[in-house]
């Protein structure tokens, strides 16, 4: 989970710091090359030779076959797999190693491990203090980047917004009808079907239905500010381009693909709707879980 990009974040960093919720990744890097013990396999596509009745005498019981990795390894391996996954959710939490001892941290591991030592009120509070300095100064970083996006999408704004095809809502939102459809606007929580792609004031496209297989399936009221509004507007068959306001869209909560304090533009087809609660209507049916449109800021 990335802290920087909400409170979110920070509810799911203490959950998985504090309940021992690791994800683990055992997948091999340089540094674990130089921490694990090296693994003794035959060569790959060598037998070893058939040992002797003294050499057999010999063998340790239980010794893994060929191609397995020996008790050492795997305990190294785990251990440091353990490390990386702590550590991970750390740094996506914005805290950096000058902010965490080293030292203190396999300390507590230790005595935990042992039955020396258990979370705390103390502890709990020590580790939200920790993620909360992250927290305030990663989005104080993103503030300041956030503040050229800031003007640029106030510029365009005011200016677009000049234009005769163009509404402006009181919210701030601007759009431009392309097909007005026909029929009634989705209700807050209908499950709308719809045709979308996403740009930044630059023309980038940072997301779009088409790299999801086609048309994204969500409620209607799950997705940011600027949507919610645009799509209580539009009719079955409509489509519209939508000019989103950072403060409408995720501001400084944006995901990795948008930069903080972005204006975004849609060009979004309504295909259909259904009813909350209906066949195929909220919780039911595929997309309705996780929508593949733009979800809402974290709150």
């Amino acid at each position: 989970m990335n802290f920087s990009v909400g409170s979110k974040g920070l509810a799911a960093t203490v959950a998985a710091l504090l309940g021992g919720a690791l994800v683990v990744d055992v997948a091999s890097s340089p540094a674990e090359a130089q921490t694990a013990s090296p693994k003794t396999v035959a060569p790959k596509g060598d037998q070893a030779a058939p040992a002797s009745s003294d050499t057999a005498a010999k063998k340790p019981a239980g010794k893994k076959a060929a191609g397995q990795p020996a008790a050492g390894d795997q305990k190294s391996t785990a251990s440091y797999a353990i490390g990386v996954s702590v550590g991970s959710e750390l740094r996506r939490s914005g805290v950096t190693a000058d902010e965490i001892s080293g030292e203190r941290l396999a300390a507590g591991l230790r005595d935990a491990l042992a039955g020396k030592a258990q979370m705390s009120q103390d502890y709990q509070q020590a580790i939200m203090g920790v993620l909360k300095k992250a927290h305030e100064s990663a989005m104080a970083n993103r503030a300041k980047e956030a503040e050229p996006n800031h003007a640029a999408a106030a510029a365009f704004l005011a200016d677009n917004g000049k234009k005769k095809d163009i509404v402006t809502t009181t919210s701030g939102l601007e759009y431009k009808v392309l097909t007005p459809g026909s029929g009634d606007p989705p209700k807050p929580g209908d499950i709308v079907t719809v045709n979308y792609r996403g740009t930044l004031l630059n023309g980038t496209e940072f997301d779009s239905s088409a790299k999801h297989g086609g048309p994204a399936q969500f409620p209607s009221n799950q997705v940011i500010p600027g949507w919610q509004e645009a799509l209580t507007l539009m009719k079955p068959g409509a489509k519209y381009q939508l000019f989103i306001p950072p403060k409408l869209a995720y501001d400084l909560e944006s995901p990795p693909s948008i930069p903080p304090g972005s204006m975004l533009i849609f060009d979004v087809e309504l295909v259909s709707i259904k009813p909350a609660g209906g066949p195929g209507g909220a919780g039911a049916g595929p997309g309705t879980a996780q929508p593949k449109a733009p979800p809402p800021p974290p709150k």
